[in-house]
């Protein structure tokens, strides 16, 4: 009895085509903003990870053909060139690392690691190359890469279910162009 009473009435419910356009508005309005700024602040975290992956390569690229010791003017205007094309306030901080392949050991290593910026990221360790948590690509024996990373946050516009301050990180390596190793300073392999 109740069952058919209840279906009874959302059948009626269904089929019933009255309804007041201020009560509809006031219903679906609230999902409507909520769905625009969701969808905003989606694009924008992926344009802001884009944005970073370019700079990064660019970067990565601006080393790999640098055939002169590194320094740390240069370092300081690799970092200013990614503050300029990522043109945003949010801090960013850079990684530079130059790791060889040694092939009678089979394993990796950090030549030179330098950071730019402040926050969480850190200079890259022999024992974080080996760990297997940074991807590498495979090597042959003597051969040096440039690895540039970044780091940076993004703070949505709007509180769509988003974290406050989301990290945004990248990574790129890239062969060296035309100098066999790449040196800091006094620091080559």
């Amino acid at each position: 009895m109740f069952m058919s009473r209840l279906k009874s009435r959302l059948s009626r419910f269904r089929e019933d085509t009255g309804g007041v356009v201020t009560v509809e508005m006031v219903i679906t309005m609230p999902l409507l903003i909520w769905a625009l700024a969701a969808t905003y602040d989606f694009f924008e975290i992926h344009r802001h990870k884009a944005v970073r992956e370019k700079a990064t390569y660019t970067v990565a690229d601006m080393f790999s053909r640098e055939q002169a010791p590194v320094t740390d003017s240069y370092m300081d205007g690799a970092h200013d060139l990614f503050n300029s094309m990522t043109n945003d306030d949010s801090p960013v901080q850079i990684r530079v690392t130059v790791v060889v392949y040694d092939e009678d050991e089979n394993q990796y290593s950090v030549v030179w690691s330098r950071v730019r910026g402040t926050g969480a990221l850190a200079a890259l360790s022999d024992a974080e190359v080996r760990s297997g948590g940074i991807p590498l690509p495979k090597m042959i024996d003597g051969q040096q890469i440039v690895l540039v990373s970044s780091l940076s946050t993004y703070n949505p516009a709007f509180n769509v279910g988003l974290e406050n301050s989301i990290r945004v990180e990248t990574s790129q390596f890239m062969n060296l162009r035309f100098a066999p190793q790449l040196c800091f300073e006094t620091t080559c392999s």
